[in-house]
């Protein structure tokens, strides 16, 4: 039996509830209603973007469970129930049964905390409860500049409701560095195996972004590495000249949503220009064609190199957003306490300030249902207890809320 989190049981913490009604739903019309971007690109198949709500959408009840915390970036519930966040400023906290951040926890290494810098994703070991070992990814400084690296330490609470990393080892650098602070990913899921898969950006800028579709850059790529950082004898690859072993996909953007579904497979969404967010099913080896092909445009207004969303030797996205719903933290929903959403994806949405519901038929979007939160939402989790817990942020900084989701 799953325990449930000692800080959500019962009534204890009345920071705020709330029923959030089915907004506006029509059964049959897509949730997106303003005008896309690129108005003359069309999608290749049918569904591949505003795919219609449900026939009902579920009502959900809305509850404040923390706030006043720091700036996070991610959250992850440990055994315990409690929860550990990352502060993007560069400290690590453990949620206690009163909703508070405890004291930092020491040995957390130097982030770079600029621009969309800063700490970043925390996932546990597959066997956390008898090790304790957790990983994380965060903006590294380098002598080169900075990047996007993966870190593995012990977690070893305390009785003052913090604690330390013990054994702190960075296991893997996405190279080459670059001095910028934009687009660094990331996310981190682990697979079935144990493999482990990281996501990391293309650095933005208009030089570095091309070496999205260089296999000797790490810049604008999926990796899926061993627990210890090696590239897996099986990656598609291993063995070729003028290729990082690690890479598992390529021609990506800036990856901020990873999940693994109920068959142990990744799925990922990532952030596009104006437009073009991306859901897709990486596969080895493949090309998702940043910055030759996307369903979206410049800041600007511009074309995005020239304007093409199909070329050959490059996949299609399961599904796009044009306006984008900028995607950040994602969840599978195999639990039962909202069975309507069993089997969904979740991802939160930045600019769409809610948790996107995206039902899926036949690994492609049958419904896309929004759950309206006003506020940008970093991180999504699915909690012992099946309810939904979503992250809140301040563009810019400020504080931080978790908010927990069950049915109305």
């Amino acid at each position: 039996m799953k325990r449930l989190p000692h800080i959500f049981a019962g009534t204890m913490l009345s920071l705020g509830v709330a029923t959030i009604p089915a907004i506006a739903q029509q059964a049959g019309t897509p949730a997106e209603t303003q005008a896309p971007n690129a108005p003359d690109q069309q999608p290749a198949f049918t569904g591949q973007t505003r795919a219609p709500q449900p026939a009902q959408a579920v009502e959900i009840k809305q509850e404040v469970v923390a706030e006043g915390l720091p700036h996070l970036w991610a959250m992850e519930f440990l055994p315990d129930g409690r929860m550990l966040v990352t502060a993007k400023q560069g400290a690590m906290h453990i949620i206690g049964e009163d909703g508070k951040p405890g004291p930092e926890i020491a040995n957390v290494p130097e982030v770079l905390a600029d621009g969309q810098g800063g700490l970043l994703d925390v996932a546990l070991a597959p066997d956390h409860e008898t090790s304790g070992k957790i990983f994380f990814s965060f903006a590294e400084p380098r002598d080169d500049g900075n990047g996007t690296s993966v870190a593995s330490a012990r977690l070893v609470p305390d009785d003052q409701g913090g604690g330390s990393l013990e054994d702190v080892s960075v296991i893997f650098r996405q190279t080459p560095g670059y001095d910028g602070n934009k687009h660094f990913g990331s996310r981190l899921a682990f697979g079935p195996e144990g493999q482990l898969y990281v996501t990391v950006g293309e650095r933005s800028d208009a030089e570095p972004r091309v070496q999205a579709q260089d296999l000797q850059s790490g810049l604008g790529k999926i990796f899926r590495i061993s627990q210890t950082g090696e590239a897996l004898p099986d990656n598609p690859f291993v063995g070729q000249e003028n290729a990082q072993p690690e890479i598992w996909s390529l021609g990506h953007r800036n990856l901020q949503s990873a999940t693994v579904d109920g068959q142990g497979r990744l799925w990922t969404v990532e952030h596009g220009p104006k437009g073009g967010d991306e859901l897709n099913l990486p596969e080895p080896g493949k090309n998702y064609g940043w910055p030759e092909v996307t369903y979206g445009v410049e800041y600007s207004g511009a074309k995005v190199g020239d304007g093409v969303t199909q070329m050959a030797d490059t996949e299609q996205p399961v599904y796009y957003w044009d306006p984008v719903i900028a995607p950040s933290g994602m969840a599978y929903y195999d639990a039962d306490a909202i069975p309507e959403w069993k089997g969904a994806f979740l991802v939160g949405g930045l600019v769409s300030q809610g948790v996107v519901v995206l039902h899926m038929e036949n690994d492609r979007v049958k419904f896309e249902e929004r759950v309206n939160l006003d506020a940008r939402i970093r991180d999504v989790k699915v909690g012992p207890d099946g309810a939904v817990y979503a992250v809140t942020e301040q563009r810019g900084g400020g504080n931080s809320t978790i908010v927990k989701l069950t049915k109305g």
